[in-house]
């Protein structure tokens, strides 16, 4: 059971990280804001689901907005900050999580917001002799969905191909007649937009609180480190390898779990200094 607890908990920081990793390793800015656009997304499905009463319904808006807010950002605050180097990048995107997470304050207060789960998705199924919560198997299918559906768009349609082009070499594919920085604001969008489907997802799961994007932030930054930057399948194997690591290590040394995968990280740097899957330049 803890292995799968560990899965459960990987697959759901894969999908916020490998929105993560697609930015960084393809624009290389280093978004701070993005671990707010994970609490933003839980949040606006908790107002989706208490008004429509529909979980389902929250997974379609809450990512459409964050997304949108996302490709606001990075038009009108990031690219003017990209011409001063990664310094000013770097205060723009921690400004906005500072900014998003006081808004969420301002509007949602500071008390934790429970988000039911569907009716379909609650209670527990007997496995491997015992029973497990069906909601937990529903969020490892889902990022299974995801991961498929991300794998597909980035292997076999034009945009995906232009995206991991972008990742190896944004200048030439901006030389070649692509319009690059349409392309990073779609990026920027839809990194936004994984990270809010995350935080959707998460929300009946780990419930709704201020601090939920902080909780998350050096979690998805040691899953880049190790996956290698721009390496989706990188994040993949570190993002379980980490949710694994803080299972057992709950179980087993619990007050070294958080040590641990940063004593990973640093063990997988000295080994690999461009991360599992990272490339050199």
């Amino acid at each position: 059971m803890m292995a799968i607890h560990g899965l459960v908990y990987g697959m759901l920081l894969f999908m916020v990280a490998s929105g993560l990793t697609l930015v960084f390793g393809m624009m290389g800015v280093l978004n701070l804001a993005h671990a707010s656009f994970y609490m933003l997304g839980a949040y606006i499905a908790y107002s989706v689901t208490v008004i429509t009463h529909s979980f389902w319904l929250s997974l379609l808006i809450s990512p459409l907005i964050v997304a949108v807010l996302g490709m606001i950002i990075e038009r009108f605050f990031l690219r003017r900050a990209h011409n001063r180097g990664h310094v000013a990048e770097l205060l723009v995107t921690f400004g906005f999580f500072y900014i998003l997470g006081e808004l969420v304050r301002m509007i949602w207060g500071s008390n934790p917001l429970p988000v039911p789960a569907p009716v379909i998705l609650q209670g527990d199924i007997p496995l491997l002799g015992g029973t497990y919560p069906v909601y937990r198997l529903f969020i490892l299918f889902f990022s299974g969905i995801v991961l498929l559906a991300l794998s597909l768009i980035l292997k076999k349609t034009r945009v995906g191909i232009l995206v991991r082009a972008a990742v190896s070499d944004a200048e030439m594919v901006d030389a070649l007649g692509s319009n690059a920085p349409r392309l990073f604001m779609g990026v920027f969008g839809g990194g936004a937009a994984l990270a809010a489907l995350a935080g959707v997802i998460a929300a009946p799961f780990l419930s709704v609180y201020p601090s939920m994007g902080l909780d998350v932030l050096l979690d998805c930054f040691v899953v880049i480190v190790i996956g290698g930057f721009g390496s989706l399948f990188g994040a993949l194997i570190s993002a379980i390898l980490i949710g694994e690591l803080q299972s057992f290590g709950i179980l087993w040394v619990p007050r070294l779990a958080l040590v641990l995968q940063f004593l990973l990280m640093a063990i997988i740097l000295v080994i690999r200094p461009t991360g599992l899957m990272g490339e050199k330049e």
